[in-house]
């Protein structure tokens, strides 16, 4: 389980990301761009894929990463089960959302790595 602290940790870890409130959640942006919101109450985060990475990640397991059931959800906007979630894969998706939202210059760096989930 990953816990509201680690989340927030893992979450602003990327250069230039900012907490802001996102209605009754909180939202991590870079440049004003959301690329996670996490729900605390439910210990899940939705994050911001494209397509063909959405579908990559939701064959992990439907129960752990799945797409949000609207049309959200078809835009590559992923739910993602914090309580059964680890911290490999969890900064695996977050890094991937991170570099679908932030400007090329500050995604780079993750790209050229390989998404690996370093943080």
């Amino acid at each position: 389980m990953i816990s509201n602290t680690s989340f927030k940790k893992y979450a602003l870890a990327f250069p230039e990301t900012e907490e802001a409130p996102h209605f009754e959640h909180k939202a991590y942006k870079v440049k004003k761009k959301i690329f996670v919101t996490h729900n605390e109450k439910e210990s899940r985060c939705c994050v911001k894929l494209t397509p063909e990475e959405q579908s990559l990640f939701c064959l992990m397991d439907k129960d752990l990463i799945y797409p949000v059931p609207n049309k959200w959800g078809k835009q590559g906007w992923t739910l993602v089960n914090l309580k059964h979630v680890n911290k490999k894969i969890l900064t695996e998706v977050l890094t991937a959302a991170y570099c679908t939202v932030a400007p090329p210059k500050l995604a780079a760096p993750f790209i050229q790595s390989g998404l690996d989930g370093t943080l």
